[in-house]
């Protein structure tokens, strides 16, 4: 029987410079942060390799609003193989959820050449659905998404609250592992990305830091995915 994965609530913003310095200051004093950043600025950067079906459907749902979707990607952290994490986001309505798993740098190679070949003996539930859709739907890399993030954290709710920073795509690469690939940024002026997230209610006092800091920011539909596929070309 497949384990259920929790849903949390997901709220995504773009925010001014000068929003991101005094909420991020202020968040500083009252949340941990994330171990993974750095001790000089609480930061790290992702890669993430995004996979779609031949028919482009991860893309089009989003598009179109499509209230239950999936994404499939290939993550790494500081441009490094030590820890490799296969991942399928899904998504319904401002609900998330997110089943990961680290895979060795092998296997990631042959997920990245779109090869199936032996998933379909595993006894994890995501690569069997990898397997599924690579054999059914054609599942391949589409898109590098690079960017730096920093991150807070708050025990009660699972409170994440991640500010996502100098967004960049591959031009067309799936080098995941080259850290010397040129990168372009598919936004205008660099905007900085808020992300909250938590499982069911966000605590006051977060909710009046958030309020008070960005009073003027709008719950957006944001997709980094989307912007870099865009940014590289797709046309509906």
């Amino acid at each position: 029987m497949p384990i259920a994965v929790p849903m949390r609530h997901e709220y995504k913003y773009y925010i001014s410079l000068l929003e991101y310095h005094l909420l991020s200051a202020a968040l500083d004093k009252v949340l941990e942060r994330d171990p993974n950043g750095d001790a000089e600025n609480n930061e790290y950067a992702i890669r993430s390799l995004y996979f779609d079906t031949f028919r482009d459907s991860a893309m089009l749902d989003k598009i179109n609003g499509v209230r239950d979707r999936d994404k499939y990607r290939i993550r790494i952290y500081d441009f490094s193989d030590k820890l490799i994490r296969m991942e399928c986001k899904s998504k319904a309505g401002n609900l998330i959820s997110k089943r990961s798993l680290v895979i060795p740098r092998l296997l990631a190679e042959q997920l990245m050449a779109s090869d199936p070949t032996g998933l379909e003996q595993t006894r994890s539930g995501l690569l069997q659905d990898v397997f599924r859709e690579m054999t059914i739907n054609l599942l391949h890399p589409v898109v590098l998404v690079d960017y730096v993030r920093e991150a807070y954290m708050y025990s009660a709710e699972e409170v994440r609250i991640t500010f996502d920073k100098h967004l960049r795509t591959g031009l067309h690469s799936t080098e995941l592992f080259n850290p010397d690939i040129p990168t372009l940024p598919p936004l205008d002026h660099d905007e900085m990305i808020l992300e909250v997230k938590y499982n069911r209610s966000l605590p006051p006092f977060l909710r009046d830091l958030l309020c008070t800091y960005v009073q003027s920011a709008q719950n957006s539909a944001i997709s980094k995915y989307c912007w870099c596929r865009r940014f590289e070309g797709f046309e509906i």
